[in-house]
C-alpha cells in the first residue's frame, strides 16, 4: 500500500515559546497565521530559601528539545510535512540570568545535554523574551528577591540629581533585572568567579542560552540576543542600542561575557525577540498608541511608542519593544510589570491546596460572585509597577468569620485586575491619551470570570483573540519575516484578520471605583513589612547559601565563612 502523501500547507513558521512555568512549541501556517500544532510542557520552580526563586537551565533546553519532537510527531500524524518549517522563533522569559562554561556547554552546576541542530537547510530566527534563571543552578530567576542588599548598595552609588541608570536604560534600579542578578552571582559563586577569571564564563538571558546551545553549543554556538532581551539588563543603553561601557563599569561586569546584540528578525543560524515584545508584535501592535497586557506568570502591560523613547513619570519602564530587521528602525514602548498574576493560581493550588487545578478558580469564583469584602495584594516578591516597592509581602484582609475559599479564589482574580488597573492609570498619565479598549493574551484570558472583572474595574472594554497565543504567534512572525527567510509579510494590508471576544462593563462606574480605591487603602497596608535590617539578615544567609552550595570549596573555608556571619545571623541577647 502506498504511503500517504504528506501535505502542502505553504511555508511553516515554527515558534519557541518559554516561558516561566512552561515551554511550548508551536507551529504556524505563515499565509494564515493558523496554530497548526504545539505541545507543552510543565517547568519546576525551586525556591531553596526565603526570596530566592530557581530553575534549571538543563531542564528548560530539554524541555524546548521535548516540545520540539513531539510537535513535528503531531505534524507526522496530521500528514503535515514538517520540511515545510522554514524558520523558527524563540520567545522567552526575559530579566532570567543564565551563566554557562563556554568550553564544556555546561551552566555552572548543572550538565547541559548535547544540542540539537536544525539542519542545513532550515534558517532559524530566534526572538527572545525576557526572564532570569537560578543562582544555584547556574541560573537566577526574574522573581528572586536574594539581591535586594545588592540593589540598596548599589543606589548608594547613584548621585540623587543623576540617575544615569534609569536614563541610560529606562530601567530603575531593582532585583528584577539581569544586572543584580549577575552581580551577585560574581560575589558570591566561586565557579562563575573562577570561569570568569578564566575567561570561560558567558552570560546571557534564556534566549542566549537556548541560541547558543541550539546553534553548537561549544562547537561554535551563536552568542547572542536581541534588543528586547537586552534592554531588560541593566547594562544596555537603550538610546546607542549597544551595551554601555559605564554601565558595566558601575556593576562591575566584564564585557567580554555579554552577547552580541541583533535585531529581533534576522538570521544567525538562529536569532532572537522578548516574550513581551512578541506578544506586541502578535497582537499587531504596530502603531504608536496601541497597547496589549498579557497575563501569565506575571502581568505585563506595553504600550507602543513609535520611534520616540518616552520617559515615564508614573513608576513605568521604558524598554526597547522591537527592532525587525538589522537596518530597520527601533521602536520603543512604556511596560508595565506586575510580578504576581498567574503565579497566584498556582499559590492557592500549590501551597493552599485549595484548588486542585488551575482552571478550578474560574469555577470557584463562579460560585460566589463577589470576594464579600475581601481583598488579597499578593506582594510576594514585593510590588512591581508603579509602586517599586520591595517591602512590600502578601496580605489577605477583609475577612469575616463569612469568607471561605471561594470568596478568596475571587479576590486572586480581582488583585490581577486591580494591578493591571494601577498599570493603566499610571499608562494613561503618561501618554496623555486614555486608552479605549485594552487588547488581551495569555493563557489566563480563557478565564471568562477574569476577562470580565477586567473589564468591569477598568470600565473600559476588554478584547480577547480567538486565538490566544499572540506570544508564540508575534515570534514566528519575526522569525518569518526575516530577511533570508521573507515567508511572512508584516505589511498591514497582508496580515490576517483576526476574530475577536470583546468583554464590556457591566457593573457602574460609582462601584467600580469603590472597588479600586478599597484595593488602594489594602496595598498601602501591603507596604514596609520587610525592613532594611531583616533584608541585610536574609542577604547574609544568601551569601552563605551560597558558599555552602559550591561544595568544591575546602571545609575550611566553609567553615570559616559560616563563623565569620554567626555573629550577624544570631538574635541579640
Amino acid at each position: 500500500m502506498a504511503a500517504a502523501k504528506k501535505a502542502v500547507l505553504g511555508p511553516l513558521v515554527g515558534a519557541v515559546d518559554q516561558g516561566t512555568s512552561s515551554t511550548r512549541f508551536l507551529v504556524f501556517n505563515s499565509k494564515t497565521a493558523e496554530l497548526l500544532s504545539h505541545h507543552q510542557v510543565e517547568l519546576k520552580q525551586e525556591f531553596p530559601r526565603e526570596g530566592w526563586v530557581e530553575q534549571d537551565p538543563k531542564e528548560i533546553l530539554h524541555s524546548v528539545y521535548e516540545c520540539i519532537e513531539k510537535t513535528c510527531e503531531k505534524l507526522g500524524q496530521l500528514n503535515i510535512d514538517i520540511s515545510n518549517i522554514k524558520a523558527i522563533g524563540v520567545s522567552n522569559q526575559r530579566e532570567t540570568t543564565v551563566v554557562w562554561d563556554k568550553l564544556t556547554g555546561e551552566p555552572l552546576y548543572n550538565a547541559v545535554a548535547a544540542p540539537v541542530s536544525p539542519g542545513p537547510s532550515d534558517p532559524v530566527a530566534v526572538v527572545p523574551s525576557g526572564s532570569s534563571v537560578p543562582a544555584a543552578g547556574a541560573a537566577s530567576v526574574w522573581l528572586d528577591l536574594r539581591t535586594q542588599s545588592t540593589v540598596e548598595s548599589l543606589s548608594k552609588r547613584i548621585p540623587g540629581n543623576n540617575n544615569f541608570v534609569k536614563s541610560k536604560t529606562g530601567l530603575p534600579l531593582s532585583t528584577y533585572f539581569s544586572a543584580v542578578k549577575l552581580r551577585w552571582l560574581l560575589d558570591n559563586v566561586r565557579k562563575v568567579q573562577k570561569a570568569v577569571e578564566e575567561d570561560r564564563a558567558l552570560f546571557g538571558t534564556v534566549d542566549s542560552w537556548l541560541i547558543w546551545s541550539l546553534t553548537g553549543g561549544a562547537s561554535g554556538g551563536v552568542h547572542c540576543t536581541d534588543v528586547t532581551n537586552a534592554s531588560r539588563t541593566m547594562l544596555f543603553n537603550i538610546h546607542s542600542l549597544e551595551w554601555d561601557k559605564e554601565l558595566c563599569e558601575f556593576f562591575e561586569i566584564p564585557m567580554k561575557i555579554l552577547p552580541n546584540v541583533r535585531s529581533s528578525s534576522e538570521i544567525y543560524g538562529l536569532m532572537c525577540l522578548g516574550d513581551q515584545s512578541a506578544a506586541l508584535v502578535g497582537q499587531m501592535c504596530f502603531q504608536d498608541g496601541q497597547a496589549k497586557n498579557t497575563y501569565g506568570t506575571g502581568c505585563f502591560l506595553l504600550c507602543n511608542t513609535g520611534r520616540k523613547c518616552v520617559f515615564s513619570e508614573h513608576g513605568l519602564l521604558t524598554t526597547v519593544a522591537y527592532k525587525l530587521g538589522r537596518d530597520k528602525p527601533v521602536y520603543y514602548a512604556l511596560e508595565g510589570s506586575v510580578a504576581i498574576a498567574g503565579a497566584v493560581i498556582r499559590w492557592l493550588r500549590d501551597n493552599l491546596g485549595i484548588i486542585k487545578t488551575s482552571e478550578e478558580i474560574e469555577k470557584l469564583a463562579k460560585e460566589v460572585g463577589t470576594s464579600y469584602g475581601c481583598y488579597f495584594v499578593p506582594a510576594f516578591s514585593g510590588l512591581y509597577a508603579p509602586y517599586w516597592e520591595p517591602s512590600a509581602r502578601g496580605i489577605i484582609c477583609g475577612l469575616t468569620q463569612f469568607t471561605n475559599k471561594c470568596h478568596i479564589a475571587f479576590a486572586a482574580l480581582e488583585a490581577v485586575c486591580f494591578q493591571t488597573r494601577e498599570i493603566l492609570d499610571a499608562m494613561n498619565r503618561d501618554c496623555g491619551i486614555p486608552l479605549s479598549h485594552l487588547q488581551v493574551d495569555g493563557g489566563m484570558t480563557n478565564n471568562k470570570i477574569l476577562m470580565q472583572l477586567q473589564a468591569d474595574i477598568l470600565y473600559i472594554p476588554v478584547v480577547k483573540p480567538s486565538m490566544p497565543e499572540t506570544t508564540a504567534l508575534g515570534a514566528a512572525m519575526a522569525a518569518g519575516a526575516a530577511e533570508g527567510v521573507g515567508v511572512w509579510s508584516l505589511e498591514p494590508e497582508d496580515l490576517s484578520a483576526v476574530t475577536m471576544e470583546r468583554f464590556e462593563p457591566q457593573i457602574n462606574a460609582e462601584e467600580s471605583e469603590i472597588r479600586y480605591s478599597t484595593w488602594k487603602k489594602a496595598v498601602m497596608k501591603s507596604m514596609g513589612w520587610v525592613t532594611t535590617q531583616s533584608s541585610e539578615s536574609v542577604s547574609d544567609f544568601a551569601f552563605l547559601g551560597g558558599c555552602l552550595h559550591d561544595l568544591n570549596q575546602p571545609k575550611a573555608v566553609l567553615i570559616s565563612e559560616y563563623i565569620s556571619l554567626l555573629p550577624r545571623l544570631l538574635p541579640s541577647p
